[in-house]
């Protein structure tokens, strides 16, 4: 199998089948990094930071570097199998490589929990937000709407997607910078300031066992990295590209997400918010009036219309991947456009499903997206292992430290984010696995054949 590092001309295209369309090689570092940063949205900072701000007592930021430690390791375990395995298909490719087919198969139908009400929980904000705006105008209009923009887009092709992230985070960036000067002349005016109160907290809820339930409610902000990971086979010099920009986006995104809560309770150094939920209304009341709170609002929405875009891209080629090896329908779910080279039907289903997001509640969206983010972290950090330490023999003592030591680290870390997780969610989560298992079956015939595994040459 032979991956050139610059294909001829012609040729910097990805096939499985005569007669089907082609995956574009058309992403370097810069736009794959932009992807996973719109993914992880710079402002999904201020989604969860009310409720936050009361589980640790002020310290959102020190939760989120507790958050970043913990997303580093499995983000660099990701950049290992990203490296070892460049194709679509993120941690299902990944776990199917490592451990074999059927369990790669549960991999990927956990992660189908995370990515399939990613675009939807942005769908379901963009109605809230654009509602509150627009009263007269009922919430699924917008929903609707945002759906047949994204899935055209898509469709259209992965260029016009990162064209597009180009775009919001540009206005993200503007706003960002504005929220900040708005902060700093709001602060010089008002006296003393604190700047370690938002890590030593404000006296509500003290511990570090506070501090650690406030990080593990954080750790959906960094589902970018695996986004990236999803679009191996766009990406050029994939084996180069695609880890450097996981870790990148990984670690720019944590520092944003510090840096926008720090200044935060510094300009609002309150955790009586008029409402938990739009607590980032009071914050932006404080620091720039009316004006910054407008901003802000049309900032977010561009943003949730970036991760919507972002995240029905990354599902249509996870559904992409399971449907070329057989898992899934492969005439509809493994077919590429020849016009657009793209998954089209793939795209359409992705879209068709974010149609609940007119009916669905927000809660239980947050919380099967907790369970196949967990999933999915869990299973990559114990590939590395199987796949260099176990399979590949490295054991030197450096490949010891690289291949063992730190994903068993990141591993902990996720095993023990577990822990928050309501009761309710492991129910339905782990029903959601047996309805997998049962389709697995049915699929093997009663495993009496093998599981379909994934063509990963490039044609």
């Amino acid at each position: 199998m032979s991956h050139p590092t610059t294909p001829p001309a012609g040729a910097g295209r990805t096939t499985n089948t005569a007669g089907e369309g082609r995956l574009r090689r058309a992403l370097g570092v810069p736009s794959l990094v932009l992807f996973g940063l719109v993914y992880m949205v710079p402002l999904t900072v201020f989604t969860t930071y009310g409720i936050v701000t009361q589980i640790s007592g002020g310290r959102v930021p020190a939760a989120y570097v507790i958050t970043l430690v913990a997303m580093v390791f499995t983000a660099r375990s990701y950049a290992k199998m990203a490296h070892a395995f460049p194709f679509a298909g993120s941690a299902y490719t990944y776990t199917q490589k490592s451990f074999g087919a059927g369990v790669g198969f549960v991999a990927g139908w956990a992660l189908l929990l995370d990515y399939l009400f990613l675009p939807m929980i942005n769908y379901l904000v963009i109605g809230i937000y654009l509602s509150e705006a627009f009263p007269l105008i009922p919430a699924w209009v917008f929903v609707v709407t945002a759906i047949v923009l994204v899935t055209v887009l898509n469709i259209i092709g992965i260029v016009s997607v990162a064209r597009a992230n180009f775009v919001i985070i540009a206005a993200q960036a503007v706003f960002i910078v504005t929220f900040a000067a708005l902060s700093i002349a709001t602060m010089t005016g008002t006296g003393t300031v604190d700047l370690s109160a938002p890590f030593t907290g404000d006296g509500t809820a003290e511990g570090f066992g506070p501090l650690m339930a406030g990080a593990a409610v954080l750790c959906l902000s960094f589902l970018g990295f695996d986004a990236i990971s999803t679009l191996s086979e766009e990406a050029k010099e994939p084996k180069k590209s695609v880890p450097r920009a996981i870790v990148i986006a990984t670690i720019t995104g944590g520092l944003i997400y510090i840096f926008l809560s720090f200044l935060s309770q510094l300009v609002f150094p309150s955790n009586d918010f008029a409402s938990v939920d739009s607590a980032a209304l009071d914050v932006m009341a404080a620091a720039g009036g009316q004006f910054l709170t407008i901003f802000f609002t049309a900032a977010y929405v561009a943003g949730a219309c970036g991760s919507a875009l972002t995240s029905q891209a990354s599902v249509s080629r996870i559904l992409y991947a399971m449907g070329r090896d057989g898992v899934l329908p492969r005439r509809f779910f493994g077919h590429l456009s020849q016009r657009f080279d793209t998954p089209v039907f793939a795209t359409l289903a992705v879209g068709v499903v974010s149609l609940f997001a007119i009916v669905i509640d927000l809660t239980f969206l947050s919380e099967m997206i907790s369970f196949g983010a967990l999933v999915a972290f869990s299973a990559v950090n114990l590939s590395v292992i199987k796949h260099f330490a176990i399979d590949g023999g490295r054991r030197s003592g450096s490949d010891i430290v690289s291949f063992v030591v730190l994903p068993a680290i990141g591993f902990g870390l996720t095993l023990w984010l577990w822990t928050s997780l309501s009761p309710r969610t492991l129910i339905i989560g782990l029903v959601w696995l047996a309805v997998g298992f049962a389709y697995l079956a049915f699929v093997t015939r009663g495993f009496r054949r093998a599981t379909p595994t994934l063509d990963l040459k490039e044609q």
